[in-house]
């Protein structure tokens, strides 16, 4: 499912430009900057939930970063801008945070799917069960 990868890592991304951009921008091109990723972080969280609400650790993944991202939403117009560049980077290495959660999550889905899938073992089992011959003189 590549969709749930390049959601995680699109949240990532986001969020590391906004770990960045705390530290070196203006507090109001900040505050700004939190509003509006933060409402595209919440637009890609959301979706994806609802993409892989079968998938359990990516649904909670995608839903704390949800959470994180609406909280954000609200403080950049809640609380004053020196408050607003600390919470940003905060909330976006939380957001970080759970999106290397999440990369790894699909990260260790797929290689169970690989590994289910490659024959190990298939020659002992045709040994065990009679279909593997040996060879005359050997």
């Amino acid at each position: 499912m590549r969709i749930r990868y390049f959601s995680f890592l699109s949240l990532a991304l986001a969020a590391g430009f906004l770990v960045v951009a705390s530290q070196a921008f203006a507090l109001l091109d900040v505050a700004n900057l939190a509003l509006g990723v933060g409402i595209g972080m919440l637009v890609v969280s959301l979706a994806t939930a609802i993409r892989c609400r079968r998938h359990w650790p990516s649904a909670v993944d995608a839903i704390a970063a949800a959470v994180v991202s609406a909280w954000m939403i609200v403080a950049s117009q809640a609380f004053s801008l020196g408050t607003v560049q600390s919470l940003t980077f905060a909330e976006a290495l939380g957001i970080l945070g759970l999106a290397i959660v999440g990369l790894t999550a699909h990260e260790l889905t797929t290689e169970r799917v690989v590994h289910s899938l490659a024959p190990h073992g298939a020659r002992e089992r045709q040994r065990d069960a009679g279909e593997l011959r040996t060879p005359v003189g050997a």
